[in-house]
């Protein structure tokens, strides 16, 4: 029985172009052998797909189909020993659109060709195409804690291939990285159809600190000391990327204070930064009527008011 090639598109008579091309990519994609593996029929529906979007695409055989039917192509004698791409008029971005095989989980084009014994790539007026894809490249952001921020380390991170498959993979983050700073992962992007992976390009965000912040290649931490450090002064603790530190406190120091603990802060190629602790005097939660008293007269120390100068 002759075939109706507009009937295995699923299209009318007096379809366009545009329509003919948009039922093929739909067919075309739902039923290629790579997409149906387990599905024994799927290469000559396939066939049969593209062999009626070969006679419909071409305006010439479309002519002659739509005046002969399909035996028209016994009337012109056998094309290039059974290749159904020999009419040279198939683009392949007809089969996998704009985004090239990779779209489709790394489907090898020369295997495609090769299931028609065609072995190769079509050939056009243009020359022969290249059945290579490089795979296209992917985009992902990962949040990275502080610390591995300012030091340095690993993260992992779940890549979407694009072909309903995901892959977890390690990064290496380099000290001091700033915050929307872009890593390429050569390879890590879609794969390619005979041709190389595509790229990841991975955006790096910053979890926030606690207690630290950053500006530039430095560090500033608000770090609390009790009245008693305050006045009388002494050494504390205080952390810092490169372990414990101890901090001279000066005598009669006040809130707002700040003390510069030099090669403290962020390492990187620019250099090495510097940790800046802005002193916060803590009072105590309760205290007793006693020490409010002593409290209290502090304020006849004060040489001027501690607010003078203060104007609009």
């Amino acid at each position: 029985m002759a075939d109706d090639y507009y009937k295995i598109l699923g299209v009318g008579r007096n379809a366009s172009p545009e329509e003919i091309q948009k039922a093929y990519r739909k067919l075309a994609r739902k039923h290629h052998p790579d997409m149906n593996p387990d599905d024994a029929g799927a290469k000559s529906r396939f066939q049969e797909i593209q062999k009626a979007y070969d006679i419909l695409n071409d305006p010439e055989k479309k002519k002659m189909f739509d005046q002969f039917g399909s035996d028209f192509e016994q009337m012109r004698g056998p094309a290039g020993g059974g290749n159904p791409f020999a009419g040279g008029q198939v683009d392949l971005n007809d089969l996998f659109g704009k985004g090239g095989a990779g779209a489709f989980g790394g489907v090898d084009l020369g295997d495609i060709f090769r299931q028609f014994g065609g072995g190769g790539p079509p050939e056009s007026g243009r020359g022969r195409r290249s059945a290579s894809r490089a795979g296209h490249d992917l985009e992902a952001a990962i949040t990275v804690p502080f610390a591995t921020a300012v030091l340095g380390g690993e993260a992992s991170i779940q890549v979407d291939r694009g072909s309903g498959s995901s892959e977890s993979i390690t990064v290496k983050v380099p000290p001091g990285i700033d915050e929307g700073k872009k890593i390429r992962l050569r390879g890590q992007g879609a794969p390619g159809a005979g041709g190389r992976n595509g790229d990841l390009l991975l955006t790096i965000h910053i979890a926030p600190h606690p207690f630290f912040k950053r500006n530039g290649q430095n560090l500033e931490l608000k770090l609390p000391i009790t009245l008693s450090e305050a006045v009388h002064g002494g050494k504390v603790e205080v952390p810092t990327p490169a372990g414990i530190v101890k901090l001279s406190i000066p005598a009669m120091s006040n809130s707002g204070q700040r003390l510069r603990v030099k090669g403290q802060g962020v390492k990187s190629k620019e250099g090495q930064g510097d940790l800046y602790v802005e002193l916060q005097i803590k009072l105590p939660s309760e205290i007793d009527e006693s020490a409010k008293e002593v409290i209290r007269n502090f304020d006849s120390k004060y040489a001027t008011p501690p607010r003078a100068g203060i104007i609009w």
